[in-house]
Parts: structure tokens; sequence; C-alpha cells
């Protein structure tokens, strides 16, 4: 499917940024980004064919322009976060907060309480005011310090009218797939009412899985924390007779958590994603192949995305306030299927089962998600200075760049079970390729499960 990378702006910047900076090189003073800068998607090249690329084939740059759309002195900027928790969302308040207010002289600053639904007037939950002394300290807290909510987001024509009252000149919204999918919606109400007000996301999914975007924010944060878990686990089944650790960890439809996990960790030595189809039953099932590990190892280290075996899991479609399906609890299901399995067996397991999803998804940031947010933040703000809207901030090749909310939210980022990622860390874990019992799995069968 093509995309167009294009950016939307509210009009042409006219406005000289009170940012002093450089327009050339060699200088030892940091550069303006122009709208001319790009970052392509595709690194890959291919010796004596050379491409050219038009304008919607690239992403635009992010970053400080020399002219800019609002007066900072008219500006007042809102900020809400929505959904789940994820570490770093106090830290991204914070870097809009301080570069605004520090960097363009932007004096009012309002935070929405509990996600969208702080726009609504039945729930009353009013604002926050936002200063850098306000928000100086909030990056030490897991959570949000603006509170959040899923669901809301639907009601566009209401929140557009909190806008217009409020007379906000920009909206930061801080959530995922949901929020952004509502923001886009907000952004074209506000088109139709032919308001100026910049609509900025910045894409919240502990999961990893935005389309485009090279890693999300927290989700370093994540897997640093499940490592932590997947230790005690380990440390639980080596020490038992024929000791199960079994983890759950984060991942609706992705599984980049797990296989991060299982990398990062060097003791799983079974990863299960919704991305890669596997059995339970069988001579090529899961449960035989965590039998051949106990009776050659005697222990194993199971991980789980929550995301896994839905297809088989949910016996009816329902969704929750933020439009997710609401899954099946696979985690306490596999715990079961073993349990079960090896007592029809009549072999002594002792299997710990942990799931630390809340814990994680509260965390304080660790460092490097601390300074992705820092920086996340920063370029939000510049887009929304100069103009940009219906526009998310994200890192591709390394680059923070603008994308389109539209083009973000149109598919989910998924683990390609052909791709490095997975192949890496089936040699990590040496599970087998495929536990499934057609013909495809019995030819892949040869996986060597044995591990330390």
């Amino acid at each position: 499917m093509a995309f167009d990378f294009s950016i939307e702006a509210l009009g042409k910047c006219n406005i000289k940024s009170p940012i002093a900076m450089s327009k050339v090189q060699g200088d030892f003073i940091a550069n303006y980004v122009t709208d001319s800068q790009f970052v392509r998607l595709d690194v890959a090249v291919q010796l004596g064919k050379q491409e050219a690329l038009e304008r919607k084939q690239v992403f635009e740059a992010a970053g400080p322009r020399e002219m800019i759309y609002f007066m900072p002195q008219h500006v007042h900027a809102g900020i809400v976060s929505c959904g789940g928790l994820c570490p770093g969302i106090n830290d991204v308040i914070r870097s809009i907060v301080r570069c605004l207010w520090y960097r363009y002289g932007v004096r009012r600053i309002t935070g929405i309480r509990y996600g969208y639904k702080g726009f609504l007037p039945e729930y009353r939950f009013g604002t926050r005011e936002l200063t850098p002394d306000v928000v100086d300290d909030i990056h030490k807290l897991g959570g949000t310090y603006l509170g959040s909510a899923r669901g809301g987001g639907k009601e566009v024509a209401k929140i557009v009218d909190s806008m217009e009252q409020l007379n906000l000149n920009m909206l930061f919204t801080i959530g995922g797939d949901g929020t952004q999918k509502g923001a886009l919606d907000i952004a074209e109400e506000v088109s139709r009412r032919k308001l100026k007000i910049a609509m900025i996301g910045i894409p919240k999914t502990v999961d990893n899985d935005f389309s485009f975007i090279q890693q999300s924010f927290g989700f370093d944060t994540a897997v640093a924390k499940a490592v932590e878990v997947v230790a005690a686990a380990h440390m639980e089944a080596h020490s038992q007779i024929n000791g199960i650790g079994l983890v759950k960890v984060m991942g609706r439809e992705s599984g980049f958590i797990a296989a991060h996990t299982a990398l990062a960790s060097h003791e799983v030595n079974f990863v299960l994603i919704p991305e890669i189809p596997f059995e339970l039953d069988g001579q090529n099932g899961f449960l035989h192949h965590i039998e051949e590990r106990l009776q050659h190892s005697k222990h194993a280290v199971v991980i789980v995305a929550e995301g896994a075996l839905q297809d088989q899991l949910i016996q009816e479609i329902k969704t929750d306030a933020g439009g997710n399906v609401k899954m099946a609890d696979v985690g306490t299901f596999i715990r079961d299927r073993i349990t079960e399995y090896f007592e029809d067996k009549d072999m002594e397991i002792n299997l710990k089962y942990i799931d630390p999803s809340y814990q994680i998804r509260s965390a304080q940031a660790n460092p490097s998600d601390s300074i992705y947010c820092e920086r996340l933040g920063n370029a939000a703000a510049h887009a929304a200075m100069a103009g940009k809207t219906k526009c998310v901030i994200g890192l591709v090749n390394n680059e923070f760049v603008h994308l389109p909310i539209s083009a973000v939210v149109s598919q989910r980022n998924h683990v390609d079970p052909e791709g490095n990622l997975w192949r890496d860390t089936l040699d990590a874990t040496h599970q087998p390729i495929l536990m499934v019992n057609n013909p495809i799995g019995a030819f892949f069968k040869g996986g060597d499960t044995e591990t330390e």
C-alpha cells in the first residue's frame, strides 16, 4: 500500500522564532530545521539503481523552524494523555511544557485531566495549569500527572466545543492507536469549523506496534522490567524439581516485548507471540516440547505475549471503552493447560506464573526512555509552533520526523516471522521454528531445545 507522508500546515509561517539558531554549518551554533529536510523510510539500496523520490514518499524532519506560525504570546496550549499507562508519559508532558515556556515564551499551558473525557462537561474534571515549577519533578514518577482514561474520543463535537471555549491554539495528544485515531477525527472537525488549532500526537504504545515508527517510548523500560521478572522466574524454575517459569508480557497484536526480553535475558526457552502460529497438543505441539525440555534440562522458562492464541480463546468479540478488543487471559490458560498435561502424565512439576503487566506499565521511565521522551516532547512543541497539524512525532532511521496520523494508524507493526528479529530470538531460545502438527510444522521440527 502506498502512503502519502506529506504534512498539513495551518498556514504560512510569517513570525520570526524567538529561538536564536544558525542557518549555516561550521559556526558551532545549533541549526534550524527546514521544510526541505527529509528522511527516507527504506534505507536499503541496490547497487547500480538510483530511484527518484517524490515528496509524499519521504518524512519531514522534525525540529525548530526559523519562521513559526503562532505568536507565542497568544498561544494557549493543551496537553492530554489517554489510554493505558506507559513509562515516560510524565517525561513527555514535562518536555512539552518546558520547551514551550523557556524556548518560545508561551505562558498559557493547560493540562486536560483524564483523557478525552476531561473535555466533556458532564464529567466536570476541570483542568490543571502547567508551568515549569509544576512539572519539573513529575518525570521521577510513574503513571501520568494528568490522569488517563479510555473512551470519550468519539464525542468529537463536544470535544471541539470545549477546545473553542478554552481558546486552545494547539493540542498535544499522548496516547496509542485509539487516541491518535480520535485526534485525527478531532482535527478533521477543527478543519470543518475553519479553526486554527494544531493537533500534534506523541504516539504511546508500550507494545511498540505503531507503523513506520522505529520505537515507541516506554518500550525500552518495559523490556528492562520484563527482564528482571524473567530472571526471577528462571531462578524459581532452576531451583525446583522440573521447574517451569511462565511469564506473561504485554503485546496485544505484536510480540516485540516478548522477543526483545528473550534476547536480553538469555534465560528464556520458549517465546509465544501472536505472529507465530503454535499448537499446544500433538507430537510437535508446545506441551510435548516443554516435556522434552524438562526431561533433559530439568527446568524451562516461557514468555507468552498477551495476544497469543486469541483466535482460539475469544468466544465473543467485546470491546472496552477505547475500542480495543477484550482479550482472554492467555497466561492463566496456558498455565492451566501445562498443569493438566503433566497431571495426566503423573509427572511432577513446579510451575510459577508471573504477570507483571501493571507493574511494568506504571514504572518510571529508565534513562534511555527518559532521553527519548525529552526529545519527543521538544519536537512536538516545535511542530505545533510551526503550525504543523494532523501529525505525530516519531523516530525513523534514528531521526525525529513528522508523520501523518492517517498513515501511522492505518496498520499495526508486527514481528516478521521471516525477519532477523525472530531469527535471532530462535537462536537465543533454541525453540523449534514452528510448533504445529501440519506437514510444514513437521518439516521444521528439528529445533534444538537445549539451552541453559
